[in-house]
């Protein structure tokens, strides 16, 4: 088996391929969480107006992360200390309103008054609050690259072979039916059964095959600061800043305010004023208490996946014989449980129900598969 990328969707489905007594061969573009994977912020919740089967797929999902670090207690790069959220003055949905909504689908939210915070969220200075702020208990936040590392030490354990570097790789195709992997240098890689979980990418892997799959990715970036005492625990979700803990004394964040002076910088990649990363990490120290100095120490900026109508596409690539494909916006919170389901499909030949509604189909649409369309090259 073969698999397309080496995000925490790829990896965690060949870990779980492998455990399950299979070959597996992982091929990357270029090396591990290189992509999406190493610019989330990695907020581990279901607190948003989710449809049903997504909110439980959503809890699965931070379940699944439970469980790991139960067996793993000692690490620092995931933690579940809660989430803290509030909105803009005048949005049209307040810490109330999201507050009854979540616990009208028994998910744990606590509404908070400001004064009261420090004592229920290390870290933050009670001043810089509205009056009220939503508290989520039981969110969390996991450092990607790091699971992959901790991932991959268990890949390599179990036999899997990775190969890195490998440029725009496509799917082989005979006679309908996925058989292989060739790089962008033109090795072939085998497969009885190919994954495509390239991230932002994935739609022009597809493209290649032919299909359209309908895409809303858009920029992101990430900044890490330089190590700093902060105090602070949980996640914020705020309206200038989201903001976590990160291994190191770090600390990660993003937001949106400053897209739009992301621009491309000519060879495929896109630059920023450094000032925007200064500026992003000044809206953090505001809320923290002390109102410490950080620095930023590391931004990455590039595409973050998001399947045209905002849900998970996972499984099979219809009318393809041993095509799959992963494709989400929220990699990080089914990163594990996305990975144990697509390779319970895959080894057994039965579709898993809680992935039912999150079948490819309903975002793909044929092209001429007769003549596949090269990479790079816009879709006919």
């Amino acid at each position: 088996m073969a698999v397309l990328g080496a995000g925490i969707l790829g990896v965690s489905t060949a870990v779980e391929l492998l455990r399950g007594g299979a070959r597996v061969t992982l091929v990357t573009e270029g090396h591990p969480a290189s992509g999406a994977s190493g610019r989330s912020l990695s907020w581990l919740n279901s607190g948003g107006d989710y449809p049903p089967a997504y909110h439980r797929l959503r809890l699965a999902g931070m379940d699944r992360y439970r469980t790991l670090l139960s067996e793993n207690p000692g690490i620092d790069w995931l933690r579940f200390d809660g989430g803290v959220s509030w909105n803009a003055d005048g949005a049209d949905e307040g810490p109330a309103e999201r507050y009854e909504s979540q616990r009208n689908q028994a998910y744990d939210a606590r509404l908070v008054a400001a004064a009261d915070v420090p004592a229920m969220v290390p870290g933050l200075d009670p001043a810089a609050l509205p009056p009220v702020v939503l508290f989520n208990p039981g969110e969390g936040w996991v450092s990607l690259p790091h699971l992959i590392r901790h991932l991959l030490h268990e890949f390599a354990l179990r036999g899997g072979t990775l190969v890195t570097g490998a440029g725009n790789a496509d799917v082989v195709v005979e006679g309908g039916t996925a058989v292989g992997l060739r790089s962008g240098a033109g090795d072939l890689y085998p497969a009885d059964v190919v994954l495509i979980a390239a991230g932002a990418g994935t739609p022009a892997v597809m493209g290649a095959l032919g299909y359209q799959l309908g895409n809303r990715s858009d920029l992101a970036m990430l900044v890490v600061t330089e190590p700093k005492a902060h105090g602070l625990k949980a996640v914020l979700n705020t309206p200038r800043v989201s903001l976590r803990p990160h291994p190191g004394s770090r600390l990660a964040m993003d937001h949106t305010w400053y897209l739009d002076q992301i621009t491309p910088d000519g060879d495929g990649g896109w630059s920023v004023d450094p000032q925007v990363a200064q500026d992003l990490a000044d809206e953090a120290s505001s809320l923290l208490a002390g109102h410490p100095r950080l620095m930023p120490q590391s931004w990455r900026i590039g595409l973050k996946p998001v399947p045209g109508d905002g849900l998970p596409v996972l499984g099979e690539v219809p009318e393809m014989s041993g095509c799959y494909v992963a494709f989400t916006h929220s990699g990080a919170t089914l990163g594990l449980i996305a990975g144990e389901l697509l390779a319970g499909e895959i080894l057994t030949g039965r579709p898993h129900p809680v992935l039912s509604p999150f079948r490819p189909d309903r975002l793909l649409t044929a092209q001429d598969r007769d003549r596949p369309v090269p990479r790079g090259a816009p879709a006919p």
